[in-house]
């Protein structure tokens, strides 16, 4: 550059420190204008064209997040810090002004493609399978958390010509208040790694959290909350941390198994509760589903009977009960049913009696985990349970009605 100005002296025009000065920065103005065009009008244009047209998905996904954009514009800010260092004379104050202000440049624009890198990275996760519905995105957004204070850091020192080492030891007297203003996203850093390296919670996995009022499908996991789009497509917003500190309940297991549970119960009248005569076994053991079981029972209990049967007392006697049938039956409809899992647990227990009656569970599973499709099966299932129940000589018990009521009130008027 000296050389440049004795040549224009030479010519005879005078030119003094001021001038001087206007010629380089006018040089430095220039030349980051001509770099500018050369990267964003023809190197990237040209890329940018070659990525659209291109089969290559990471290309696009490169050119959506702008990191080579941003990388020319930390180029540029290289390129204007380096002109200054060797143009303008050292420990000026021309030259620490420029220098400082392109170092700015160059933190702040480095940061920004450090941040379209990670977005790249993020985006090209989503597109495979084994990590497409892993929480990252709070990882990811942590690490941009961390790194900008880190940037900012050092741009402060550099703005006040400390060494980042002196500032970081002064925030150490501001942790207590820095640990209270980055507590959330402290605390969802942490809880999206125990999350993602537990594999307690994916995208898409149906969640339930009373707590926060969260019945549905996880759509997003960020660093301080996580979305749930519940059935009634409603979004509910909970802490990240909170999934760690608090229990919640994951049906994926349910879904990965691929059979969902019907847990169910009839309440049956504890008065229809009786033994079995002769015409009602003959009646029931036509029953396809029956027959085996009944004559398995009729054969244990008539040898059981002449062996202890002694005088022959409805006491000291065994015989087989309308609901011990009625239990046994469904136990075998169950098991031939073709929607159920043979597989899993399967059974009809009796509950607790209580003053509503007495509770006949069905414990089974459906073969399918899609919603109106498992509703539609356990419909179907107590539809056929409530039809045949008098078959067996029992009632369902239920609270009375108003026509109950009416009608009681009616034959109590006839008398």
């Amino acid at each position: 550059m000296q050389e440049l100005i004795t040549q224009i002296e030479e010519m005879g025009i005078e030119i003094n420190h001021t001038n001087s000065l206007f010629i380089i920065f006018g040089i430095i103005f220039l030349t980051a204008i001509i770099v500018h065009l050369i990267l964003h009008r023809v190197v990237l244009r040209t890329f940018e064209k070659r990525a659209q047209a291109s089969s290559h998905l990471w290309l696009q996904i490169i050119t959506q997040n702008k990191l080579f954009h941003r990388l020319a514009f930390t180029l540029q800010g290289i390129i204007v810090n380096v002109q200054a260092v060797l143009w303008l004379q050292k420990g000026s104050d021309a030259a620490q002004i420029l220098t400082t202000a392109a170092q700015l440049w160059v933190m702040l624009y480095a940061l920004l493609s450090f941040f379209s890198l990670l977005d790249v990275i993020f985006n090209l996760s989503q597109k495979l399978s084994f990590s497409s519905q892993l929480p990252l995105k709070g990882i990811f957004q942590g690490v941009k958390l961390v790194s900008a204070i880190l940037i900012g850091i050092l741009m402060i020192s550099l703005l006040l010509g400390q060494s980042p080492a002196i500032l970081i030891s002064g925030l150490g007297a501001m942790a207590a208040v820095l640990m209270l203003v980055f507590k959330d996203p402290i605390l969802g850093l942490v809880a999206g790694i125990q999350l993602s390296a537990n594999d307690m919670l994916k995208l898409g996995d149906w969640l339930e959290m009373p707590k926060y009022g969260a019945d549905g499908a996880v759509t997003d996991i960020g660093l301080t909350t996580v979305k749930v789009r519940n059935w009634d497509n409603t979004i509910t917003t909970i802490p990240t941390w909170s999934l760690v500190s608090d229990s919640f309940k994951n049906w994926s297991g349910m879904s990965a198994s691929g059979g969902r549970r019907i847990k169910r119960s009839i309440n049956v009248d504890t008065t229809s509760v009786h033994f079995l005569d002769e015409q009602e076994q003959q009646r029931l053991i036509q029953a396809r589903l029956l027959k085996p079981y009944m004559d398995s029972r009729h054969e244990e209990i008539s040898l059981w009977n002449q062996e202890h049967g002694g005088d022959g007392s409805v006491l000291n006697l065994r015989k087989m009960t309308n609901i011990g049938t009625f239990r046994a039956y469904l136990n075998e409809y169950l098991r031939n049913h073709p929607r159920i899992r043979k597989d899993m647990t399967l059974m009809v227990r009796q509950l607790a009696p209580d003053n509503n009656g007495l509770p006949i569970e069905i414990y089974a599973f459906t073969n399918t985990v899609v919603w109106a499709e498992y509703e539609s099966i356990q419909a179907d299932i107590f539809d056929h349970i409530f039809a045949v129940v008098e078959e067996f000589g029992l009632r369902i018990h239920q609270s009375p009605t108003g026509n109950d009521i009416r009608a009681l009130a009616g034959a109590m008027g006839q008398q």
